[in-house]
């Protein structure tokens, strides 16, 4: 690949102004954990679970975010969405308005806007409660409908996600893994939301029914102009949903790319290993798998220098003492995406 040039995105961090292109914009995030330690219980370190994530994501696109467990795929969601307390630092912009700054009352309009997924469709359902009272509850907080309007709104969303009237009366129990996750679509999407964090959706699923629901997810987008940030380990469910895809390890973003990109060409040998292990149908083909050695560094005491150091084939003397930036590359098309790795400094 011919690089024409490349500048550093993430050095400082700088603050970033509001480009209206963009329905997201996430500039050196950081959420960062203490640990706690002697009689006082001081804190005596921090453990980096995102650690300077920087991204944008234009509206009606999907986001892709990738790694292996650990790597701070579902803590950059929820930081995104103002889950668990604070951010350590950086910026969350949502349509160009700060997250972290909203009053009350704006985390309230916010909460309509932006919506996610959860893994486990049976532990997202309070098994007690009708589907026609979860799907409902959405409503209930706001406060802005009818009760006839409220449940005339849930059964039209059942109905655009698959499901019939019947099933209004049914408890979780009473249905599959890919009904339950149909409820679970069906009460983010209740409020019209503009932005949903799918955080691994499919994979407590049946393969057989993973499919409906990836499928369903993009009907979804298409007709209502969603936009998604979708969290997975899986790489070929990735390819299939996502345009853009951010490859993370130990809170930090290895590399970022379009699709084709990313998966016709990938640069870092971290994304290199990932896509080498993702099964080809034919069992024929040849296909050189890349084993990475030993296991992710535990995130209490990671690497100095590159965080993939340790595992990586390439790496060098520097590479065990500094840092890379995730640094921008342009092509001899004009085509941009990032690597953090000094094969590309």
């Amino acid at each position: 690949m011919a690089n024409k040039g490349k500048h550093l995105i993430e050095n400082d961090y700088t603050p970033v102004t509001y480009d209206p292109q963009y329905i997201l914009m996430v500039n050196h995030l950081k959420k960062y954990f203490p640990i706690k330690g002697g009689l006082l219980s001081q804190t005596v370190g921090h453990v980096k679970a995102v650690d300077g994530v920087t991204f944008n994501l234009r509206r009606g696109c999907t986001m892709g975010l990738v790694g292996e467990s650990g790597c701070g795929k579902s803590t950059t969601g929820r930081t995104i969405l103002r889950l668990g307390g604070e951010k350590t630092g950086g910026q969350v912009l949502f349509n160009g308005k700060e997250v972290y700054d909203m009053t009350p009352a704006e985390m309230r309009e916010l909460r309509t806007k932006m919506q996610i997924i959860f893994q486990d469709p049976y532990a997202s359902l309070n098994p007690k409660k009708k589907v026609v009272q979860s799907v409902m509850t959405p409503l209930d907080v706001s406060g802005k409908y009818t009760k006839e309007e409220k449940l005339k709104k849930v059964i039209d969303i059942l109905n655009e996600v698959g499901l019939s009237e019947k099933f209004l009366e049914k408890y979780p129990h009473e249905m599959s893994g890919g009904q339950r996750q149909r409820v679970v679509i069906a009460r983010a999407l209740i409020n019209d939301p503009e932005l949903v964090i799918c955080d691994e959706p499919v994979s407590a699923l049946d393969v057989s029914v993973r499919s409906q629901v990836l499928n369903l997810l993009k009907d979804l987008q298409k007709e209502r102009n969603l936009t998604y940030i979708f969290i997975s380990h899986d790489l070929s469910v990735v390819e299939y949903l996502c345009d853009r895809v951010a490859v993370m390890y130990l809170g930090r973003i290895m590399e970022l790319a379009d699709k084709k990109q990313l998966y016709g060409n990938p640069l870092h040998p971290y994304t290199r290993a990932l896509l080498s292990a993702i099964p080809v149908p034919d069992i024929h083909a040849k296909k050189d798998e890349i084993i990475l050695q030993g296991e992710v560094p535990r995130p209490l005491n990671p690497p100095k220098g590159c965080l993939f150091s340790t595992r990586c084939a390439y790496a060098t003397e520097r590479c065990h003492k500094e840092a890379p930036k995730l640094v921008e590359l342009t092509d001899e098309n004009g085509a941009k995406r990032s690597v953090s790795c000094f094969l590309y400094h």
